[in-house]
């Protein structure tokens, strides 16, 4: 079953209801956002190998497997040359984010691949907060930071990252990752960074069990201190995971389109979110890189609410579930929760 026949079977009603939905994101990353629009600007500063025609980049952004995916992000990551870059990414990022009545996004930040391709910390630090502040005035939506290490880039990609953090980290930096490819990488190593990130009040936010079995899930929890898991969509092969997920109310962040397009999973109709759900496990809904798998938001509510059967009070409660899983400030939560409950009552 692919993204577009299960949007298809959703009705017109249900499509308008999540698209005025009030709504949080907790996995969606920096330049994994940018969308044609803002790839063809970037490309026309910079011209190489990436497309400067919008209407070209949807074949750019075809992936064979999880490792052309890669090659093709990093890709657009040597577009951000400049700290103007940075700002207008994450600008018009937000601006794509608030037309899609997202109130809230903790965006994954890789801020070590633009460090060593020249932007100076600082500037990155002025671009991205620049951004950050003028998005919540002009447009309502809020932003926090996720560090990410680049995992492709090993320890020396991880000691970067945390410097970066700990030496320049903004206060709306809420968050310490991992991103890229899981194969070759085992978590175990990352250990001492993922402590010393926790020591410094950032909380732990891995990827896990995208690529890989149940047991990189483990190494997140056990070894990195997880407190949410993104991705996670192997812990389906394990149900004492799955137990374990339900027990600690650790949320799981979701990306079923991402899952698909990089082929984590094989058919959306066994996506293993249906298990996640009937065993009790928290789960948010994300779009990932979402103009790379030609998605949103939106879509991916669209795509959860048909394969587990949600009314709109359920989508609601996704809704809520992505509140109540995020950083953000109890007030702020509280906000978010009162604004999504208004609107599912006056719905109804």
């Amino acid at each position: 079953m692919t993204t577009d026949s299960v949007l298809t079977a959703l009705n017109d009603p249900g499509r308008a209801f999540i698209a005025g939905l009030p709504k949080a994101e907790l996995h969606v990353h920096h330049v994994g956002s940018a969308s044609p629009a803002i790839v063809a600007r970037l490309a026309e500063r910079h011209p190489g190998t990436v497309p400067s025609e919008p209407e070209r980049l949807a074949d750019y952004f075809r992936f064979r497997d999880f490792a052309h995916f890669v090659e093709i992000y990093l890709s657009v990551v040597d577009l951000i040359r400049t700290g103007e870059d940075v700002r207008l990414l994450t600008y018009e990022v937000a601006a794509e984010m608030a037309a899609q009545n997202i109130r809230y996004a903790e965006l994954t930040v890789t801020p070590y691949t633009s460090l060593v391709r020249g932007i100076a910390a600082e500037a990155f630090v002025e671009a991205i907060e620049d951004a950050r502040v003028a998005a919540e005035r002009d447009l309502g939506i809020v932003l926090r930071w996720i560090f990410d290490i680049p995992g492709e880039l090993g320890l020396e990609g991880a000691d970067g990252t945390l410097r970066f953090a700990q030496d320049h980290g903004p206060s709306s930096l809420v968050g310490f990752g991992l991103g890229g490819p899981e194969i070759g990488v085992p978590r175990p190593q990352f250990k001492p960074h993922f402590d010393a990130a926790r020591a410094a009040g950032l909380h732990s936010v891995p990827h896990a069990g995208e690529t890989t079995g149940p047991e990189t899930i483990w190494d997140a929890l056990h070894e990195l201190g997880a407190e949410r898991i993104g991705h996670g969509t192997s812990a389906a092969q394990d149900p004492e995971l799955l137990a374990y997920l339900a027990e600690h109310q650790i949320p799981v962040e979701v990306c079923p389109t991402s899952n698909l397009a990089t082929g984590a999973v094989t058919d959306l109709s066994t996506h293993p979110i249906i298990a996640m759900v009937e065993a009790g496990v928290r789960v948010t809904i994300n779009s990932d890189d979402p103009p790379m798998f030609a998605t949103t938001l939106n879509d991916e509510y669209g795509v959860a609410a048909r394969l587990l059967g949600l009314d709109d009070i359920g989508v609601g409660n996704l809704a809520k579930a992505a509140v109540r899983a995020s950083f953000a400030d109890r007030s702020l939560q509280d906000r978010l929760l009162t604004e999504i409950g208004d609107y599912v009552a006056a719905s109804a």
